[in-house]
């Protein structure tokens, strides 16, 4: 790193905004703020060695277990609509009254039941395509679907996470995928991630109100932190941060991510030599692991799911907004653009200067990636066709808009249905009551 490009990065105050966005697309339905489950308590000491000869191995673990939510029965109405919505869309060999009749017995006996694995796909598939914020639902029906159940110990979560970044990154052809773990139960909640995304970045407190590396993750950086994590000596700006799960009744457990199974895209311009200097890169998967999927009154706590990333969630939202990496400030001097006024547009076509290096590192890594022009009228793509089997197709404009350019794709010139917070199968919000 140039003296001069070392010195527009270490004099950047990045102090959190007070107001700010989840980003968009596949990061979708995301939430400021804590994420669910609080840990108490102090550290309780180094967990043994490796289990069954894997790379993925426990740090600390808290002294106190997790809050956990009551967990209800199903209600048996949720059941049937679900059923009925199955056997509409699909051909199961089982006749509807039978599986009915089965599914009502086993709620009547437990509380719950257990979905078969074509419900349980289906269930996932929909619930992609009922999430309003997300541009990329056309490929809905192609979402693989990893049934691990059986999986509730956090140890083998984390392993199956890791295996899960594994198949789903393929060297860059990134596919759609979700892993679906034990369901809650009543009286026996599920395990639980408690961090937002599979990977992401941590943020450090500093003096002054200075965060180094990702203000986003500050809180939670601070809570795995004070569960024992130690970040790498000196701390960097994209330090990948621990998995945190609990499983059922019990503590929260920290998990390094294997490198082998993060990659990561270093960032450059096609034009610009000097960006390279900045020393920028991020993640190729963006695997949301906080959102419960709720499928026919059933509850998965633990279902991390990706798809691939837009161009601009990653150019013009986490490294861009100004309570995140705040690097406009940076891009625009380092351009030389005049920054005396808003009037110059220089924060607009610092925008698309990093938007552009990154669609460009990504292309040139051979990592999959959307962008906002083509991913736009593809969205509409999915609309008509949703329109054509009979469906309504809920949309949050304000999330399917892209934040660069909006005006000049054509999801921005039209209204959609109207969100219902109740549709079922869905992803919900973290922290969702279970009822």
């Amino acid at each position: 790193m140039t003296a001069f490009v070392k010195s527009l990065v270490e004099t950047r105050s990045h102090r959190p905004a007070r107001s700010g966005c989840p980003v968009n697309g596949h990061e979708n339905g995301q939430v400021n703020g804590q994420v669910n489950g609080q840990v108490n308590g102090q550290v309780n000491g180094q967990a043994n060695g490796q289990a069954n000869g894997r790379v993925v191995a426990p740090a600390q673990r808290s002294a106190s277990p997790d809050t956990e939510p009551v967990c209800v029965p199903v209600d048996v109405a949720d059941a049937q609509a679900f059923l009925e919505q199955f056997y509409a869309e699909t051909a199961p060999f089982e006749p509807f009254e039978a599986r009915l009749r089965e599914v009502r017995a086993e709620i009547a006996e437990t509380g719950s039941y257990e979905h078969t694995p074509q419900e349980l796909t289906f269930g996932a598939r929909v619930a992609w395509r009922n999430s309003a914020r997300c541009i990329g639902r056309l490929y809905w029906q192609g979402l693989r679907v990893r049934d691990r159940r059986q999986l509730s110990a956090p140890q083998d979560v984390a392993e199956e996470c890791a295996e899960h970044l594994r198949l789903t990154t393929r060297g860059g052809q990134i596919r759609s995928t979700i892993t679906v773990f034990a369901p809650d139960r009543p009286g026996r909640p599920g395990p639980r991630i408690h961090n937002e995304q599979l990977i992401r970045y941590a943020g450090y407190r500093r003096s002054g109100g200075i965060v180094h590396g990702d203000p986003r993750n500050v809180d939670f950086t601070d809570r795995v932190t004070a569960l024992g994590w130690q970040p790498p000596t000196p701390p960097g700006r994209f330090d990948l941060l621990p998995l945190m799960i609990s499983g059922p009744a019990t503590r929260a457990e920290l998990f390094e991510i294997p490198r082998d199974a993060v990659l990561e895209v270093t960032l450059r311009h096609p034009e610009y030599a000097q960006f390279a200097d900045l020393q920028l890169r991020w993640h190729a998967v963006p695997a949301i692991s906080n959102m419960p999927l709720v499928i026919g009154g059933v509850r998965y706590s633990a279902a991390p799911f990706n798809g691939w990333y837009l161009n601009t969630e990653i150019g013009a939202r986490n490294l861009a907004d100004a309570d995140r990496y705040d690097l406009l400030p940076v891009i625009a001097e380092l351009l030389g653009l005049d920054t005396s006024s808003v009037r110059t547009l220089w924060r607009d076509r610092a925008l698309v200067e990093l938007t552009r290096a990154v669609q460009y590192s990504f292309d040139a890594a051979g990592v999959r990636m959307a962008d906002h022009h083509t991913e736009s009228e593809r969205f509409l793509s999915h609309v008509a066709n949703e329109q054509k089997a009979g469906r309504s197709c809920p949309a949050d404009w304000s999330w399917i808009v892209p934040p660069l350019s909006g005006g000049l794709t054509p999801v921005f010139h039209r209204y959609y249905d109207k969100p219902d917070p109740a549709v079922r199968p869905a992803f919900l919000s973290p922290g969702a009551p279970v009822v």
